[in-house]
């Protein structure tokens, strides 16, 4: 009785692990890069990352990094103020 009772148990447990992974399978991942005070420069950081994609001297050229790769994800660029506000978007997606 224990043997199909453990038997059982597995099986329930796999049967979750792939109802969550189909779950998570439908999430799309957020691509919008975000061009934010970082040090004493300015850094590209994608929706929902905590890391940093990279990091840039000039507000210029981290825009520049980040609509090459908002242009590839067909994203946005969410432009920052140095207080953290947000000052402007950039549009790449094909609505």
């Amino acid at each position: 009785m224990a043997t199909k009772k453990s038997w059982f148990k597995t099986l329930i447990e796999i049967l979750e692990a792939l109802f969550d992974a189909s779950r998570n399978a439908n999430k799309k991942r957020t691509w919008h890069q975000h061009v934010v005070p970082y040090e004493d420069g300015w850094a590209v950081r994608r929706e929902g990352n905590k890391r940093i994609t990279s990091k840039h001297r000039k507000q210029s050229t981290a825009i520049n990094k980040a609509k090459v790769l908002a242009k590839r994800k067909h994203a946005d660029v969410i432009i920052h103020r140095e207080s953290g506000g947000i000052r402007d978007r950039i549009s790449y997606r094909e609505d």
